[in-house]
């Protein structure tokens, strides 16, 4: 589904503060499965999570995505295979202050030029799904952490993508929050949905809906991580 071929990522280029976050990954993931990007600070799982998702290019090596390379495609044509793609889930939900909850799941959506009455629709259908329609009215930042998560996960979903990215999605939960965003990830599975998460917590590790992990280290795939 997503592949990688000898990918490297390398920041402030030819200066002396070069630093090169990846080096020559190769890796494939495969659709309908849970991969997690295990490894410590720095390894390097964000900066390949951001390129597996389409957020940030390879400074070299190429990038397939359902047999169709993608590595140098103009930034109009990357971001409608973004959109269409991905549904993004980030460590801070970056929900926007301010406005509603409604607002915030349709967001991602209004590029799309879907007609307002059935995104509307479409979006509360989806927060009846995580419990949050009594509060599509209400501002993000009058939510509980529980409602965050929720939301942050009914955003994601609101363009219907095949492939949900994660990164550290429980590094600001509680072993309750944590236990329950792993239960909504086990449903996505079960739909068929691709979920990638970068993650180095031990909960998320673990967990049994988790097909494959991919052990990062120093920017490179750890000794027996296999593409």
């Amino acid at each position: 589904m997503i592949s990688l071929h000898d990918v490297s990522k390398i920041f402030n280029s030819g200066k002396a503060n070069e630093y090169a976050a990846l080096r020559g990954i190769t890796v494939d993931i495969a659709p309908c499965r849970v991969t997690v990007l295990k490894g410590p600070s720095g390894s390097g799982k964000t900066t390949l999570l951001s390129i597996l998702g389409g957020m940030a290019r390879p400074t070299t090596g190429r990038i397939v995505l359902f047999d169709r390379e993608i590595t140098s495609l103009p930034e109009r044509f990357l971001s409608d295979i973004r959109r269409r793609t991905f549904g993004f889930i980030f460590q801070q939900f970056n929900l926007i202050r301010g406005i509603s909850l409604l607002e915030n799941v349709m967001i991602p959506a209004y590029p799309m030029g879907e007609r307002h009455g059935l995104l509307k629709a479409r979006a509360m259908s989806t927060l009846e799904v995580y419990g949050l329609a009594g509060r599509a009215a209400t501002r993000v930042e009058l939510l509980s952490g529980g409602e965050m998560q929720r939301a942050a996960i009914a955003r994601a979903l609101i363009n219907d993508p095949p492939v949900i990215i994660a990164d550290e999605p429980t590094a600001h939960l509680d072993t309750k929050l944590s236990g329950e965003f792993l239960d909504h990830m086990t449903r996505l599975k079960d739909e068929g949905k691709t979920i990638i998460m970068a993650s180095h917590d031990p909960l998320v590790i673990d967990a049994g809906l988790v097909d494959r992990i991919v052990a990062i280290r120093d920017g490179r795939l750890a000794d027996g991580a296999a593409p």
